[in-house]
């Protein structure tokens, strides 16, 4: 089964990558090939929250829905997602945030198999972009995000 890694320091702070990362309703702000997300159920569960979200994806003509559960940590700076239902065989991802220095590190796992052979040939083979590309887009955010606050300071 295909998977990606990735671990980077950030001159961000953890508790705002995490803020981006568990805000899921603005994914279609910023996120490339997120077209749309629609939070079905959101329940507290401890220090943390779970939603049920379902969000389309697209690129060019090709458009796919899944649906996935999210738990998201604000304590552990953590967000778990695994899809429930959609084009993945199987879809799991983690994001971890911790302090560091003057920002922090990201490490991010995501474990997929598409169920149709062809998407898991055409999509395959350019996931680690894809993947670099989608934790660039949040880097990039927690930059206006960090800009726009210091300017109203």
């Amino acid at each position: 089964m295909p998977q990606h890694s990735e671990s980077r320091f950030v001159p961000y702070d953890a508790d705002l990558m995490f803020a981006i990362v568990a805000d899921v309703e603005r994914y279609p702000e910023f996120l490339p090939w997120v077209v749309s997300l629609r939070v079905l159920s959101r329940a507290k569960d401890g220090d943390g929250e779970i939603l049920i979200a379902e969000m389309q994806v697209g690129f060019s003509a090709l458009r796919e829905r899944y649906t996935s559960r999210i738990v998201a940590n604000p304590q552990t700076r953590r967000v778990d997602v695994r899809q429930v239902q959609g084009v993945f065989r199987e879809l799991e991802n983690c994001w971890r945030f911790t302090p560091e220095g003057k920002g922090c590190r990201i490490d991010f796992d995501v474990r997929f198999e598409f169920k149709s052979r062809l998407l898991s040939a055409i999509a395959g083979s350019a996931m680690s972009l894809a993947v670099s590309t989608m934790t660039h887009a949040f880097e990039e955010r927690a930059g206006k995000l960090a800009k726009s606050a210091s300017a109203k300071a």
